[in-house]
Formats: C-alpha cells, structure tokens, sequence
C-alpha cells in the first residue's frame, strides 16, 4: 500500500529544488574528493577516503528518501478543503486541558515542516490526533507515558491563503 506525502506546491517545489542541489552539486563535490584520496594511495588505511565514501552513502540515503517522498508526493488544493474543521494547512488555537495553557500550531505537509514556529507535519501523532476535529472539541494525543488531551480553541487557514 503506497502511503501518500501531503503537501502545498510551494513545498513540492521546495524538496525536487533540495533534490537537484543534493543530485547537481553535493555529490559531484564528494566524488571529487573521493577521488583526490583515492590518489593519496593505500586506500586500507586512508581515513580520508572512507569518511567521504560514508559521506557519499549518507547523501544518496537522503536523496534516496527525498525521492520517495516526491514519487509518493500529493499536492493539496486549497480550495478542496473544509473550513470548519482542523484539517491539512489549518493553523490551530490549542488548549492543553491539564495545564491550561494555549499553543499554536499549522499542519504542514513534508518539506514545509518547521518545529521551532510550530509548523508541524499533518502526518505525524499530534497532527493526526487533530485531524477532523471542531471548535470546542477536545483531541486525545497519544504520548509516551500516556496521553494529554488538546481542546480546539481556533482554527485558522491564513497559512494555506498564503499560497
């Protein structure tokens, strides 16, 4: 079963831009100085070309995973999404019930996640625990040692309009 990657177009854009800077001009830079430690000689003990070839493996990982978000890639249309509940780009109020402290957050899609301003992935716990909920009502999110229960206090779709 393919499992799809949600996210805006300016996201889709912003991961195939990080794919070719990591295809076009990273790699070709670590295969340059693999190279130039491959012609240092006794390749058994030269630490420079085995901590560059563990760096060229680490990079097409990456590129690898870049590549299968992107081919998994499914881009949301504003413009189909309800208005009255959290859903994919909503920006959310939050109240944690227990500490009755309010929280933002926006649910974003793969490559447009961004934890330090609460941008976070509509696909991860918190954001699936919010999904489809209303103003007024409360989501159960599952944590480690438990759970902590989220009332809805806003939602807003200003980071979609953006677009």
């Amino acid at each position: 079963m393919v499992e799809y990657v949600p996210m805006t177009k300016k996201g889709f854009n912003k991961k195939k831009a990080e794919l070719d800077r990591l295809d076009n001009v990273e790699m070709p830079l670590i295969a340059e100085k693999i190279a130039a430690a491959r012609a240092e000689g006794d390749l058994k003990e030269n630490a420079e070309y085995h901590a560059q070839r563990e760096a060229q493996g680490l990079l097409q990982a990456k590129i690898n995973q870049i590549k299968g978000e992107l081919s998994r890639a499914q881009i949301i249309d504003p413009n189909t999404l309800p208005r009255d509940q959290v859903c994919f780009g909503a920006t959310i109020t939050v109240r944690d019930v227990d500490m009755d402290e309010e929280e933002v957050y926006t649910l974003v899609g793969s490559g447009e996640e961004d934890y330090d301003t609460g941008k976070i992935l509509v696909t991860s716990p918190l954001g699936q625990g919010l999904l489809g909920k209303k103003i007024g009502e409360t989501a159960e999110i599952p944590a480690p040692k438990g759970s902590y229960e989220l009332e809805i206090v806003k939602i807003d779709f200003s980071f979609l309009d953006a677009d």
